[in-house]
Formats: C-alpha cells, structure tokens, sequence
C-alpha cells in the first residue's frame, strides 16, 4: 500500500461514523492502489453514508478480488457480508440463498474460520424469515457454538436472539422474554459493534411488539432510540422511526405518529426494497385511526404494490367507508391464507401472525351481523390469548367475545367482555383502543335499555378520540351523541344555484343555499378557492402549496416540472437510480439460480417465493421506466405536501360546518384530495361558484 497513513485516517474516520470523510480519504487512495482493505472499508463506509447499492458493489467486488488471489476464506467472509447485507435490506431470500451457496462452496475442505460462523448466523434468518424453525433453530445453535470458539461475536448474539424468539414463538413465554433481557443488557453494555447492536435493538422490539407486550416495546424501543443517537447509520435509523411510530399509534397523539411514520419512510426509501411495505402499511395504520382514508388507502395500496400484505388495514379502510361486503371478503381471504412473505419484523408462521387479522375480522363480521364468523374469530383469539400471556392479546379477544355475544343476543356476556377490554386497555396505555372497546360497551348499554349509561361511554370515547386525533371516530361519536345515525342523510343542495366562496381580508365570505355566513379565512380555504376556480382540473398538492407559499403564479404547470428553489422540494427520488437498476439485474440472475435449484430440488415452497421474488424485481425494473424511456421519480416531498393539504381542507371544513353545514357538506362531497385534488360538482345540479 502506497499511502498507509492515509488508510488509517480512512480507518479512524470509519469507527468514528465520519462516512463522507472516509469516502473522500478512500478514493484518494484507491486512485493509486486498490487492496481488500481499502474495498472493505469503502463498503462499510458507502452502507453508512447512505449508498447502499454502491455498499453491495463494493463486497461484491471485494469477493472478486479475493477470489482471483486465491483466497477462498476471505472471499467467503465478503459473499457472507454480502447475504448479511442483502437479508437485512431486502428481504429478497433468493439472493440471500445465492451468496450463502457461494461462500459455502468456497469453505469446502477450509479449517474452521469466522465465515463459517458468519454463514451460520445469516443462514439462522434466511430460515428464520422463511418460516422453517426448525432449521433456523438448527443454525442458530450452531452461529452460537461457532462464534463463541472462534471469538465472532456478532454469530453469538444474533443466533442467541434467534433463539429466545423462535422459544416464545413455541410458547416457552418466561425463558425466552428472560433470554432477551440478557441480551438488552449485553447491548447497552457498549460491547457490540453498532451494526449488530442495531439490528439486534431492531429484534426485540419486533418480539415484543409480536407478542403484543406494549409496555416491554416501549422499554425497549426507548432503548434503541436512546442508542440510535450518534449511533444508528444506514437503515437502523430509519427502522428505530418506524417501531416510535408503531408505538404513538398506541399511545397517540396521531399526528406525532404519522410525521414519525413519515420520516421513517423518507429515510428507508434508499434503503429497503421489498421491506419498504413495512412502514407503508405502518403509515396506512396511523391514517386509518386518523380517519384519513384516502391517505390510509394510498399507503396500504403503494404497500400492495411491493409485494407486501396490506391487510388487515385495506379491509378496514372499506369498512370505514361502507363497503361491508368488500370488506368482508377481505378479510376473510387474508385470514384463510395468510401472507408468507419473507419477513423477519412478523416471521410468516405461527398462531401470533393472525391475531391482527382476527381482530379485524371479528369487527367487520359485527358490522356485518355475521355471527358466525364474529364466533369463529373470537374462539381463534382466545386460543391465541391462552397460548401467550399478553394483556393486549388478551383485551383484543375479549372484545371479540364482546362483538360475538352482542350479535347473538348474550348482552350480558358482552358487558363483561366488553368491561374488561376496556379496563385492560386503559392500564396499558392504549387510548384509541379502549375509546373502539367504549363504543361496543356503550351498544351493549343501549341494547339494556340504559341510554344515560351509553351516552355516559359515547362521551368518554368521544374525549379519547379527540385527545388522540381520530377525527373519524369523533364524528361517529357526535352521530351518536346528538341522536343522529351514522347513516342520516346530509344536507344537500337540491337544485342549480348561484353560490360566493370570497375572501375579504381577513374574513371569508360564503353563501349557498339561500344562506350566508361570513367567517374566518383559513389555510384550506384558500386551498378550496383555486379547486372551485377550475371544476373539474385536477390540481398537483405541491401546485397547491406553491400557489398558497406565493412561489407560483396560479395559472402555474403541475409542480412535477418544476426544479427545487430551496422553499418548495418539488422532485422525488428516483425510483431507482443506474446502480440500482444493475444491481436489480444481478439480483434477477441470483434469483433464476435459486428457481432452478429449487425445481431441481422438486421444492414446491422455496420455487414459490423465489418466483415472486422475480416477479417483484421484474416489476419494480419496469416501474422505473416511464414514458418515452424517461425515469421515474417519487417521494419527495409530494407526500408531505399531501398530508398537509389534507389536515389544512379537513380542519376548515369543520369550521365552516359551525356556521354553514349545507355548504362544508357540499363542498366535502365534492371535493376530492390525495397526491392530486380537485373539485368535481354534480352535474345535474350545477353551482356556479363566484
């Protein structure tokens, strides 16, 4: 090596997380001398800085590297690095599979090394995720043994919490929680290198939250983010977003949820492919709960669209907006075949995987006066809530029961049940879900005759609901409240009329219907003026804030076109960048390996998941291209813009409903928003808006 100063500046600034600063010392040396550890070092610092596809070219050419000098052991720990890397950040098992045959194939007939244990450690995920336990136990036992004769710490742990999680998934509930402590511990201790650290913070928070053991996910997330600062790099960052999110869903408030789920998204786009459906359908979870569904909607289907399973959310969101019958045909499918999707936040087997989707079953069967499968559901979430001690677990079947037993007539079964998930509910901490308990509680009270008791529950979960931001459930609540169904049929503009949405200074000036109202002008309302300007033009949110920021003129082009001037970030990511698109290319090959060995092997499971690998590489390839070969960008900050724009038309329709319900009814029939917003009026009654 020609500058070995330099290569220890490189080295320090690696340990000390200055990535770009490495990079720049990095390539410098690389100029005059490409060695295996000026790539190895340039990998790490790539992943940190936030490259990952560059990350994975750099083993990758370390592997070639090693392999044409000759050194099988070598190559095998960067192909094993490589299969780590890929399994953390794509959730793609056929490349993973790929890189684990190589570097076995290279350790033939070598003394036992750190590979081994390495290969040991990635091979205890790649079953574990794929849902064949016995295997992953197998390997798992076997990372341990090796990493501890061989001093590779990283098999150790990661085997070692492997092995506490597939124990709780067997039921053995106290030795796999105390196993997982030991390891928190171990963590905090400073003693794990922070990749390890991170990923292994990242695992038993998905433990917990699998178990539904709200209070030990919030301890440990706690953990990880108190780690995560100054600490996380490459995608933990955006991870330990993700589990805060999932965490202020339960507690609230929302908005604090979304933004956290936003910024969690933000951050992963770079880095997870397949997986990015993780925070999606985190995000379309917390919109949900909101009452946005359109923005619930276009998480779960964007989810969807990675291969990844948007249910139970999808169904809930058809619920939400009436469609029982959709809604129930949903759920059912997802219960019947749940998803087997490579995944290690929800491993795919196990009893534990259903429980979400039985309790969203058993809602939607309630809805639907189907009380055999409100029964059915009830009956697999007490067999669940007995396998596994969790009160949350146990609260989400007792409501069921509740559900069930209300439909058939037991209203004093379903008080109790309904009671009790309340209770429970309310000690752990979980508002939303005690106000949703409140609600069949205050049904059950109906049903008995006693109003002053269910108006007494409508009030507390109403207040509940407020707190936490579910501006949905509010309004079900006021329905209640004020003696009005859900169902009662709004005010409406019965024939063509002449109508004023005008600002005056300060004020807005609104008259429909025969009636007037002058009230405070409002971010929406300016907002709603440029959609009522032009019936039926769809009009770009960014176009939107532009006009509203006083960026753009108002007779501006779609935002899309138009180049970042510091205050309004119009353009996304791209879909995938040319490193990427190689580097989905390679996958594709690893992928065709993987089916032909699989076929050959006459494994039907293995040759499915690989097929939808391809299938998701395949159309995420073409995703990338759009119209005349040009490439697609998305991101940015069009979805932030979207969340803004929505909160902003949402919030002054409210107000206005105060003083003009005929005309907030109107205009929220209307109008329609999401990533494009328009105002499209009825046809056969016309209004010609001044």
């Amino acid at each position: 090596m020609s500058n070995p100063g330099g290569l220890d500046q490189a080295r320090d600034a690696v340990e000390r997380g200055e990535w770009q600063q490495a990079l720049d010392l990095l390539a410098g040396i690389a100029s005059l001398d490409v060695s295996s550890d000026v790539l190895e070092l340039q990998a790490q610092a790539a992943y940190g800085n936030g490259d990952f596809e560059v990350a994975l070219s750099t083993w990758e050419d370390l592997y070639r590297l090693n392999i044409a000098d000759g050194d099988n052991l070598e190559a095998a720990r960067a192909a094993a690095m490589l299969a780590m890397y890929l399994m953390i950040d794509t959730g793609l098992m056929s490349s993973v599979r790929g890189w684990i045959r190589r570097t076995e194939a290279l350790l033939v007939g070598e003394p036992e090394a750190a590979p081994h244990a390495l290969i040991a450690m990635v091979r205890t995920y790649e079953r574990f995720m794929c849902g064949d336990m016995k295997s992953a136990r197998e390997q798992a036992e076997i990372a341990v043994d090796l990493g501890s004769r061989l001093g590779v710490q990283p098999a150790v742990v990661v085997g070692s919490v492997a092995l506490a999680r597939l124990m709780l998934l067997d039921g053995h509930f106290d030795e796999g929680l105390r196993q997982l402590d030991e390891i928190a511990a171990l963590l905090m201790s400073g003693e794990v290198d922070p990749l390890t650290t991170g990923m292994m913070y990242c695992e038993l928070v998905c433990a917990a939250q699998g178990l539904a053991l709200h209070d030990l996910a919030v301890e440990w997330t706690t953990m990880m983010e108190r780690w995560r600062h100054g600490n996380a790099f490459g995608g933990l960052n955006g991870r330990c977003r993700v589990h805060r999110a999932e965490l202020l869903r339960v507690s609230g408030p929302c908005d604090q949820a979304e933004e956290m789920a936003l910024l969690a998204c933000e951050e992963l786009r770079p880095w997870m492919r397949r997986e990015f459906g993780w925070p999606l359908v985190e995000l379309g979870n917390i919109r949900l709960r909101k009452g946005d569904l359109a923005g619930a909607e276009a998480a779960f289907v964007s989810a969807h669209a990675r291969a990844w399973s948007a249910q139970p959310g999808l169904a809930m969101v058809r619920l939400a907006q009436g469609d029982v019958a959709a809604a129930s045909t949903m759920i059912d499918e997802a219960v019947t075949n749940p998803d087997t999707l490579p995944w290690k936040e929800c491993p795919p087997f196990g009893d534990l995987r259903l429980a979400p989707l039985l309790e969203a079953q058993a809602e939607i069967a309630s809805a639907a006066g189907d009380a055999a499968a409100a029964r059915r559901a009830a009956t697999a979430l007490e067999h669940i809530a007995d396998n596994f001690p969790s009160p949350s677990l146990r609260a989400g079947a007792q409501l069921a029961d509740a559900r069930a037993k209300l439909l058939v007539g037991d209203v004093q079964g379903a008080k109790v049940g309904a009671t009790h998930a309340v209770v429970s509910w309310i000690d752990l901490g979980a508002p939303f879900d005690a106000a949703v308990a409140r609600t069949v509680l205050a049904e059950v009270r109906e049903r008995e005759g006693n109003l002053d008791a269910a108006t007494l529950e409508w009030q507390a979960a109403r207040s509940s609901f407020e707190s936490f931001g579910a501006s949905g459930w509010v309004q079900r609540c006021d329905e209640k409240l004020s003696g009005r169904s859900a169902r009662s049929v709004p005010p409406t503009v019965t024939a063509a009329a002449d109508a004023v949405f005008r600002r005056d200074g300060d004020m807005r000036i609104v008259h429909l219907g025969g009636v007037d109202t002058v009230v405070r002008d409002l971010k929406g309302f300016r907002y709603i003026e440029r959609l009522l300007a032009q019936p039926g033009r769809e009009f770009h949110v960014l176009d939107l804030v532009a006009v509203e920021n006083g960026v753009l003129p108002g007779r501006s082009a779609v935002a899309d076109d138009l180049e970042d001037d510091g205050r309004l970030a119009t353009r996304g990511l791209p879909v995938l960048d040319d490193q990427a698109r190689e580097a989905y290319r390679r996958r594709l090959a690893e992928v065709e390996e993987d089916i032909d060995e699989a076929t050959a092997m006459n494994d039907i499971v293995r040759c499915e998941l690989a097929q939808r690998d391809r299938d998701y590489l395949i159309a995420e390839l073409r995703s990338a291209v759009g119209l005349g070969g040009t490439q697609r960008s998305s991101g940015g900050s069009a979805e932030r813009a979207r969340s803004a724009v929505t909160r902003s038309l949402r919030y002054a329709l409210t107000s206005l409903a105060k003083h003009h319900p005929l005309a907030a009814t109107h205009l929220d029939q209307h109008v329609s928003t999401g990533i494009y917003c328009s105002y499209v009026p009825d046809e056969l009654v016309p209004i010609h808006w001044q």
